[in-house]
């Protein structure tokens, strides 16, 4: 059997308000435990000029301890 243990996931946000949300809406999910999250601002620059603005959000989710996994878990990835 093949247990899904741990994925880190980077998403692009707008705006630090809209971070701050989804990062408590990933937290309150029955289906992973949050081990750890950042996120920080970015900025793209052209000639010292700043175009482009926005958050990154890091969320590292645990769905199975390796020791002991429970639960086998297949990842799906779908475009919206």
């Amino acid at each position: 059997m093949k247990y899904l243990c741990e994925v880190t996931e980077k998403y692009r946000i707008d705006s630090e308000s809209e971070a701050k949300i989804f990062i408590e809406e990933q937290k309150r999910s029955d289906a992973y435990s949050i081990k750890k999250y950042s996120s920080e601002r970015k900025e793209r620059k052209v000639k010292g000029e700043i175009v482009d603005e926005w958050m990154q959000v890091t969320l590292v989710k645990t769905f199975n301890d390796p020791k002991e996994p429970v639960e086998e878990i297949v990842a799906s990835y779908e475009h919206v």
